[in-house]
């Protein structure tokens, strides 16, 4: 996929790169204007920065290479996010995107087609899988200090429905038993051309969007239940990745 139209501002606030893959797209909302955030993130005083930056009118900067980490996502505090790395800082793993505008605004339709474009050729360029879990707003991260960022006003209904291609059923999904199942299930995910992943909440109650799903590979923990599954599960995480790794071939 092209990569859209984007100007380069530029970021003295940056990383670099740790040995992470990134896996999932943060969703922020600039509080301000765009003009506004490239002063500020061109501040080595202000010690933030963000890779994206997406305006009302469609225009979109960018701050910091995808090779380096952004400064927008270091800050954990009481999270509702189960693909967290214990110990590491978000930023070495996400990939982040600031919206101009207030929180509680709703998304402009230039502002909205730019940012799904961005969306899309992050999503091919880093093989990320679309799934509420890899594509989040910074309250997941930070539920206290951010609990309004991106906002009510932000589009996601629209925005997953677009990404996954209006209302199709998934072909494949994986589904986690716990986030620490992460790394044996994203390879399945890879195996399976970046299908959708799922984590099963503290219920473990299966996700409808999962179990809609045509055939379904379940890394860890009991059975689904799928009508087609695929159960890749021992007595611990160990026997878990050894039936990955047969599976993987």
């Amino acid at each position: 996929m092209d990569k859209p139209t984007i100007k380069w501002i530029g970021s003295p606030n940056y990383s670099s790169p740790r040995g992470y893959k990134t896996i999932a797209i943060v969703n922020h909302i600039m509080e301000g204007t765009l003009v506004g955030t490239d002063s500020w993130f061109g501040n080595p005083s202000s010690k933030v920065s963000s890779h994206f930056g997406v305006g009302k009118n469609g225009e979109m900067h960018q701050y910091v290479d995808l090779k380096n980490h952004a400064w927008a996502n270091g800050k954990v505090d009481k999270p509702n996010w189960p693909l967290l790395i214990p110990g590491v800082n978000p930023n070495y793993y996400t990939v982040s995107i600031e919206h101009e505008g207030k929180s509680g605004e709703v998304m402009s339709e230039a502002q909205y087609q730019a940012t799904i474009a961005l969306h899309r050729w992050l999503i091919a360029t880093l093989g990320i899988t679309v799934t509420r879990d890899t594509i989040i707003g910074h309250y997941r991260i930070d539920s206290v200090n951010k609990s309004r960022c991106p906002g009510t006003g932000f589009p996601w209904d629209r925005l997953f429905k677009d990404l996954l291609g209006g209302d199709n059923v998934l072909k494949v999904a994986v589904l986690l038993f716990t986030k620490d199942d992460f790394w044996s299930g994203y390879d399945v995910v890879v195996k399976n051309g970046n299908c959708a992943i799922f984590v099963r909440p503290t219920d473990l109650s299966v996700p409808a969007e999962a179990y809609n799903a045509e055939k379904l590979i379940v890394v860890g923990g009991p059975t689904a239940k799928h009508p087609n599954e695929v159960l890749l599960s021992g007595k611990d995480k160990y026997q878990t990745a050894a039936a990955v790794a047969k599976y993987l071939g």
